[in-house]
């Protein structure tokens, strides 16, 4: 599995394979990694070496320390944590631009590509979301909300647009939080169930359409 580096900059060359691992799905996000003595004895290199190697994919945002405990993987690609830096430094009006070009087009794809297992998975969403509305449970409308646009984007079936979403997603929750007043909540879900029912129907410009309205509405307030 593990390979001895050659003459090349130790740290360069284990930092390349550890990637590789989490890259492959061997170590997966969330996972905890092989103690240092047993990847030290894997890679033959020193713990100074290693240690630097691990650093390196630390500051790349794919592994993090947990105190006592040891190392774990937080991101299966340095893409990811990299774009959720950049998407927390731009201003909310760009944010909204770059959300609204990716929902639009996974929308588009989900009414054409969509299984009817993602269409059951959207409609329970919506109804959790609509559940929450009526209880005045913000906290549950909230994770509904995300889980309803993380369906929508899953049912694209293209998994670069999966993946950009959801880091762009996981980065702009707060701005999310911030720019949607409680009162827009019902126009919000009205919209969504257009959306919803576009996608079940498989009609592509009446999904881009709801898309295009509730995006519009959140970029009101900002």
């Amino acid at each position: 599995m593990l390979q001895k580096p050659n003459r090349l900059t130790l740290v360069e060359q284990v930092t390349k394979q550890l990637e590789q691992l989490i890259e492959q799905g061997v170590w997966k996000p969330g996972t905890k990694i092989p103690p240092e003595p047993e990847l030290m004895d894997q890679l033959e290199v020193s713990r100074n070496t290693l240690r630097e190697a691990i650093k390196a994919l630390m500051h790349a945002g794919m592994l993090q320390t947990k105190q006592g405990d040891g190392t774990y993987v937080r991101a299966a690609s340095a893409f990811g944590p990299a774009l959720q830096r950049r998407v927390r430094k731009t201003d909310a009006l760009q944010t909204f631009e770059v959300r609204r070009a990716l929902e639009r087009e996974a929308a588009i794809l989900a009414a054409r590509r969509r299984t009817d297992e993602e269409a059951e998975r959207l409609r329970h969403c919506f109804n959790q979301c609509s559940i929450a509305l009526d209880n005045n449970d913000n906290d549950a409308y909230a994770e509904w909300d995300m889980q309803f646009h993380r369906a929508v984007v899953e049912a694209s079936h293209n998994e670069l647009l999966i993946e950009m979403y959801s880091h762009i997603a996981d980065a702009m929750q707060e701005i999310i939080k911030s720019v949607a007043p409680i009162s827009d909540q019902q126009t919000i879900t009205a919209l969504h169930l257009q959306l919803l029912q576009a996608i079940e129907q498989q009609e592509e410009r009446a999904a881009e359409q709801a898309v295009h309205a509730y995006i519009h509405l959140s970029q009101s307030h900002i």
